[in-house]
């Protein structure tokens, strides 16, 4: 079976009682920070947090009586194996699942979670692959890919018949890649139902496989590289998937870590919605202004929300100092009492917040009887920095800003 508009409508039609219709709302702010007007498709609100729940589901309802008492496996970073071990265990199927050695914890713990034997191998996605096909072989048990298979390409393409309804008078669709599967799918549909809507791919900088498949005409594996959209970290495109790439999609860009980052915080902060690194990479584009699109009514699709607390902790920080709103400033004061009261003294009449202190009386070239303390604030911006940088050298404290 070829992915058709027909395979996308029949999908929508096995899957819909089980899967979430995720809304596609319209963001104002996003809106004027983009110069689109952006709506976003919210599939990080999908039952195991991520669109993956669609082409696996609709893999797991095509299957033989045969092949489902021998059991599935699958490999995946985390979204496809939470899909799976979910949809398998409702529908009474032994399933188990190969993720990479580096897989964020949550998304291990939930995958077994939802009742499969997880099976740490590999350093990556493509390694994981491996081990699945060699496990499935060995053990009989049917093989689910997470993108190159028709029928989890036509699961994907749900999304793509949802947005035409919800969306009036779309124009565009960003969609984040990997694999190729979810666009493969969006694009089929959304195109064959109306071919003046634009379609525009996007890859983390660090692992454009599908970039470099449509530029060479067939895939091609890029080297390994570590990224925080681990859920688009695919190393080859599918041979199933470029062709659809090929016809259907306008645009492929990329984006950096500090550019899926900041775009995983605008949606934290702007928008109260959590998504994970590969679920930010189309917004991320689009915030960057790295599409040729101008002002079109835009579906913005929001992959995934599985994010480790850890590695969005780390993304909070850097981007509140990016953002100029912590500062950590290192101030040489005299070693006596009350010389911290004289200078956090300073520091509340400014009306920041101290985050955290550290003293150090013997490096940074400090003299006997004197110290140095690093403080990290909370500030308002750069231009309260500059006050409260202007207030510590107007009461005659030596200071220098940490980088």
């Amino acid at each position: 079976m070829a992915v058709s508009l027909d395979s996308i409508i029949a999908a929508r039609q096995r899957i819909r009682r089980h899967i979430y219709l995720s809304p596609a709302r319209y963001s104002a702010g996003l809106s004027e920070m983009t110069g689109q007007q952006v709506f976003l498709k919210l599939e990080n609100l999908q039952r195991t947090g991520a669109f993956k729940e669609r082409g696996a589901l609709n893999k797991i309802l095509t299957l033989t009586w045969e092949e489902r008492e021998r059991g599935v496996i699958a490999a995946s970073a985390g979204n496809h194996a939470q899909a799976v071990a979910y949809h398998a265990s409702q529908h009474g199927i032994r399933a188990r699942i190969v993720m990479p050695l580096m897989t964020p914890l949550v998304k291990v713990a939930a995958t077994a979670g939802y009742g499969a034997d997880v099976v740490l191998h590999g350093a990556d996605y493509d390694e994981a692959c491996a081990e699945a096909i060699r496990q499935s072989s060995a053990d009989g048990l049917t093989l689910l890919h997470p993108f190159d298979d028709d029928d989890v390409i036509a699961g994907q393409g749900t999304i793509g018949l949802e947005l035409l309804e919800q969306v009036h008078e779309l124009e565009a669709v960003v969609v984040p890649i990997g694999g190729g599967g979810l666009i493969g799918g969006v694009a089929c549909a959304i195109r064959e139902s109306n071919r003046n809507i634009r379609i525009v791919g996007v890859q983390t900088e660090r692992l454009p496989s599908m970039l470099r498949a449509r530029e060479a005409g067939h895939p091609i594996t890029v080297p390994a590289e570590a990224t925080i959209a681990d859920g688009i970290a695919v190393r080859r495109a599918g041979e199933r998937t470029l062709p659809l790439v090929e016809k259907y999609v306008d645009q492929l860009v990329t984006v950096d870590e500090e550019e899926i980052a900041s775009a995983i915080l605008v949606l934290l902060e702007r928008e109260k919605t959590l998504a994970e690194g590969a679920g930010a990479a189309a917004l991320a584009a689009l915030l960057q202004k790295k599409t040729n699109l101008n002002g079109q009514r835009t579906a913005v699709v929001i992959g995934g929300g599985n994010i480790d607390v850890t590695l969005l902790s780390k993304i909070i920080e850097r981007g509140l100092v990016r953002d100029g709103r912590w500062i950590r400033v290192r101030i040489h004061l005299t070693d006596r009492p009350g010389a911290l009261h004289n200078l956090t003294k300073i520091i509340a009449d400014q009306r920041a917040n101290i985050v955290e202190t550290s003293y150090d009386r013997a490096y940074y070239g400090v003299s006997l009887g004197d110290t140095v303390i690093d403080i990290t604030l909370e500030t308002r911006g750069a231009g309260h920095i500059e006050e409260i940088r202007a207030a510590l050298a107007a009461a005659g404290y030596r200071h220098e800003r940490i980088e």
